[in-house]
């Protein structure tokens, strides 16, 4: 298999690749078979929205074409994104959010012939080292495979990936604030609970 090359992308390299990395998430999470379109254009609707979020950052992975890609922004730090956590949420959390250093890692697709290969690892810690924030969030609907976790089971792939990136799980977010947002590593579905993850970037 040909070497994966990762390349950060600014917001307008992001734009111009819209419609590749709508390619991506349509094969990397194979809706409903005949939904392929709304699913796409669902997913080009939220890209968007996040290319204009404050703090905008995106990393791809690429050998003749893309094969994955990782992006993020800071979470709003009106704090209305956590008005539907489950439960109090940590008086840091808070203050990271209010203050702007809370980022939201938003999307993590690798299309399927390039999982188990350590290719989404990659992609966010290279998302992550130059990142100017003290919290990175991301939500799950353990509906989905993570790409690069050889645990059986659709909840336990994404739970083992995740405890094996140093992240720890925060909670349970409930689904409007995801769905305000319109994130998450995973194709959905916003109308149920997600699980918040977070992790300290690496220094």
């Amino acid at each position: 298999m040909a070497e994966v090359y990762l390349r950060r992308l600014s917001r307008w390299q992001a734009e111009q690749q819209r419609d590749a990395v709508a390619d991506v998430h349509v094969t990397a999470y194979r809706g409903v078979a005949g939904e392929e379109y709304r699913d796409r254009q669902d997913f080009l609707h939220r890209f968007e929205q996040h290319v204009q979020h404050t703090g905008f950052d995106m990393v791809v992975a690429d050998t003749a074409g893309l094969v994955g890609c990782a992006y993020g922004f800071r979470v709003p730090r009106t704090g209305e994104w956590w008005s539907d956590f489950r439960g109090g949420l940590p008086a840091d959390i808070e203050e990271l959010t209010a203050s702007g250093r809370a980022f939201l890692l938003a999307e993590l697709m690798v299309l399927p012939a390039h999982r188990r290969l350590g290719v989404a690892t990659r992609m966010v810690e290279w998302l992550l080292t130059r990142l100017d924030a003290d919290l990175v969030v991301a939500v799950s609907s353990r509906s989905g495979d993570d790409g690069d976790s050889d645990s059986g089971g659709p909840g336990s792939a994404v739970e083992a990936a995740f405890r094996a990136w140093g992240w720890s799980r925060l909670g349970i977010l409930g689904p409007r604030a995801v769905q305000d947002v319109g994130s998450g590593t995973g194709p959905g579905p916003y109308a149920v609970a997600h699980e918040a993850w977070i992790r300290r970037p690496p220094r």
